[in-house]
């Protein structure tokens, strides 16, 4: 008795190749829902790093700051900026001269 070529290929190899691609369509699916709630974990961790961060940075602020340090650097800006808002008052006034004459960079000359 000899076995036929396609019967062969109909009874044994195309059951065995349809549960190969089964398998490696589960598989893929598995990969697929792992890396999903991989990402979602990933997610909540750095949520909830960057919430615990921003409590620390708070904390910090709070507890390890002198106030009159921060009273000191707020009176110092303060002071630069009048500085500076003198300055541009002054620009403005024609005390320098015109910004389009001294070409400032950035500004359209026409």
């Amino acid at each position: 008795m000899q076995i036929e070529t396609t019967w062969w290929i109909t009874a044994v190899e195309a059951p065995i190749v349809a549960a190969l691609f089964y398998m490696i369509h589960g598989l893929r699916r598995d990969l697929q829902d792992r890396i999903e709630r991989s990402d979602q974990r990933e997610s909540d961790v750095v949520t909830r790093t960057r919430d615990e961060l921003a409590e620390f940075k708070l904390e910090v602020a709070r507890a390890y700051v002198p106030l009159s340090l921060i009273r000191d650097v707020d009176r110092r800006l303060s002071q630069h900026l009048l500085r500076i808002e003198e300055k541009l008052e002054e620009v403005k006034r024609g005390g320098f001269g015109s910004p389009r004459g001294r070409g400032v960079v950035g500004e359209d000359v026409s």
